[in-house]
């Protein structure tokens, strides 16, 4: 098999995602009465994302055959699907509320602080990442739970409610304490010499493209770990920042109207 018949062949028609994506779709629609507004464009653009990520060969590559893959699936499920869908809602006011019981557990810096960073510490534990790579049902637990934490942690920078928001002396912090908290894990997976998902070391080759990715491609087990370490360490950590930059910028601008808002 050649790069690009490996492109053109192995993407994942799984009809419960795609379905997962129709729905988002229609939900959006729906709940905000069809109206599309300017930043629905993130919206959309995740959903698209969030298609690529679970369709397109990077799944197939992620199921046992290369960890760097199976690393920018995780990325885009926590950092960069969640937040482009959560800039492209807006904001519902009245219409949908947390129940009183939860809402304290959802606002919580603390809770999404840990939610973020945990869904990559927790999901990179061996048993647990080999686990999630060859059983499917945990595999769709995986892609459900690192969505989920991945909105947690980003709804207090970027979620449709301002006023829910964390001040930008507050978000910055935040920010930053979880870039380095996951520049950590990927250092630890960069250099140790313990492999961090050990069924990346001998996959089931079922689709006999493992000459092309070791001789063509040259990936060996190895360099495919530190090539996903470098991903978490480096990329990862960029969003973050990027984000940091948003927050001084939207500060300097208006500092008075935004310290204001978080008093109040």
């Amino acid at each position: 098999m050649t790069t690009r018949e490996l492109l053109l062949t192995t993407w994942n028609w799984n009809p419960f995602w795609i379905a997962v994506c129709v729905l988002g779709l229609l939900a959006y629609g729906w709940i905000f009465g069809w109206k599309l507004q300017a930043k629905s464009v993130y919206f959309f653009l995740g959903l698209i994302l969030l298609f690529l990520s679970l369709a397109s060969p990077i799944d197939f590559l992620a199921r046992g055959y290369l960890f760097s893959a199976h690393m920018l699936q995780h990325l885009l499920l926590v950092l960069i699907v969640p937040p482009l869908l959560l800039l492209g809602l807006p904001d519902p006011g009245n219409k949908f509320r947390l129940p009183e019981g939860i809402a304290p557990w959802v606002k919580h810096p603390l809770i999404g602080w840990l939610s973020g960073v945990g869904a990559m510490w927790f999901w990179h534990i061996p048993a647990v990442c080999d686990a999630a790579t060859s059983i499917e049902a945990v595999h769709t637990l995986q892609t459900f739970s690192l969505l989920m934490m991945g909105t947690l942690f980003w709804r207090l920078i970027v979620g449709p409610r301002m006023e829910e928001r964390l001040s930008p002396m507050a978000g910055i912090p935040y920010l930053v304490s979880a870039c380095v908290a996951c520049s950590l894990l990927g250092i630890w997976i960069t250099f140790t010499a313990v492999s961090v998902c050990p069924v990346f070391m001998n996959p089931m080759d079922r689709m006999e493209i493992l000459p092309m990715i070791r001789d063509s491609w040259g990936l060996t087990p190895a360099a495919d770990q530190q090539i996903g370490g470098l991903l978490m360490w480096v990329p990862a950590c960029l969003v973050y920042l990027g984000a940091v930059l948003v927050l001084l910028v939207r500060f300097y601008r208006h500092p008075a109207k935004t310290e204001k808002k978080h008093a109040s």
